[in-house]
């Protein structure tokens, strides 16, 4: 299986893949069995491997230009990545009770929401900023379809999060989380900052995936 077809199988079982587990008679049941940290460890492993079939997949589809390619559009990823990796970093790894991710230790402080002050969803603000720098670097019709669904989910999905733990967590505990967060705010991305520790965890990533992005990928990430 090659071109649209292998694109086509990678798109729909990727898409199914974050479709299925999320729901509410599945989650529970993975999570009674796998535990919270087992669950979401096998589902970012699963959503990786599916990830790099489908990035793979586009790759191989027949090549029809959408945006003309330009030596200075290859830059946009290598210089939105950095900030992609520190989102990351910081989402995964910090409280986070109002979205994705935060799977750290000790309690969220209202008081004190860190990154979240920029954005409740660091991972999904993530995702938007690598499919959109990645779908400027990548013109042809199969990426931009790959990378601008990325982008589309992204954004509606933070609206959809905020109206999902809102629902679930009952009107005063959300406002009480959520009363110094924001789904996007200039404001907060002024004032949140960064360990040096986060920093130098977001550079090793960034690191990482410039070195494995030939082997993995099969291209370098590089101009």
């Amino acid at each position: 299986m090659t071109g649209w077809a292998e694109f086509a199988a990678a798109l729909i079982l990727f898409l199914l893949s974050h479709a299925i587990p999320v729901r509410p008679p599945v989650r529970p049941w993975l999570v009674a069995r796998l535990g919270l940290r087992g669950y979401f460890i096998a589902y970012s492993l699963l959503s990786l491997g599916l990830l790099w079939w489908l990035i793979v997949a586009a790759a191989r589809a027949p090549y029809v230009e959408v945006i003309p390619p330009a030596d200075w559009l290859r830059w946009v990823p290598i210089l939105v990545m950095p900030f992609v990796c520190l989102l990351a970093v910081l989402g995964a790894g910090g409280v986070n009770p109002l979205s994705f991710g935060g799977m750290g230790k000790g309690r969220f402080d209202p008081d004190r929401p860190g990154v979240l002050a920029f954005t409740r969803h660091p991972l999904l603000l993530a995702m938007l900023l690598w499919a959109l720098a990645h779908l400027l670097a990548n013109g042809d019709l199969a990426h931009v379809i790959l990378f601008g669904l990325f982008a589309a989910f992204s954004a509606f999905g933070m609206a959809a999060v905020d109206r999902r733990y809102r629902r679930e967590l009952g009107e005063e505990t959300w406002a009480t989380l959520a009363r110094n967060t924001a789904r996007l705010s200039l404001r907060g991305f002024l004032q949140f900052r960064a360990t040096p520790w986060q920093i130098a965890r977001a550079a090793l990533l960034y690191g990482l995936l410039i070195w494995l992005h030939p082997a993995i990928i099969g291209v370098s990430p590089l101009p």
